[in-house]
């Protein structure tokens, strides 16, 4: 039997960068050593756009303005049913602190494939590169390594 989980994720732009999170300082963390974005999870009542402004304030000290809904990504990572909604920033307010689930950095867009990425990360890079409309997408892995892409 799968677990279903509902979360957020969302790169915070500027300046021709994303806002990072490297995961280096939780414990028993499935994205240890990854660069990923910055989200989590949605709580009981909170609507996703809710909870990544909820999840951006508590990661990095930002309140997003007008975060933009680009996707949906089906992530089935082994026994767990993952459905994230994807969000861009290019809008907000406050100081960038610190985080204690690691080390945000400010990256280059054109440097992403240089970092220790989840393989599906790229698929959806690109289709934020190059589509201004939603999409779908399900990335398949199975014990760490992508085994399937479905862009729709």
């Amino acid at each position: 039997m799968s677990t279903q989980t509902f979360t957020t994720l969302c790169y915070v732009e500027q300046d021709g960068k994303y806002l990072m999170l490297h995961r280096t300082k939780k414990e028993n963390d499935m994205n240890k050593d990854k660069y990923i974005g910055i989200g989590g999870h949605i709580e009981h009542g909170e609507t996703p756009t809710e909870c990544i402004v909820r999840e951006a304030m508590e990661e990095t000290g930002l309140r997003l303005i007008n975060p933009r809904l680009r996707g949906l990504i089906t992530f089935v990572i082994d026994d767990i049913d993952e459905y994230t909604f994807l969000y861009t920033c290019d809008e907000f307010e406050g100081e960038l602190r610190s985080c204690n689930e690691g080390d945000l950095e400010w990256i280059d867009k054109n440097r992403l494939n240089e970092l220790p990425l989840w393989e599906g990360d790229k698929v959806f890079f690109d289709l934020l590169d190059s589509q201004h409309t939603f999409f779908s997408l399900k990335l398949v892995y199975v014990h760490g390594k992508l085994v399937e892409v479905k862009k729709e």
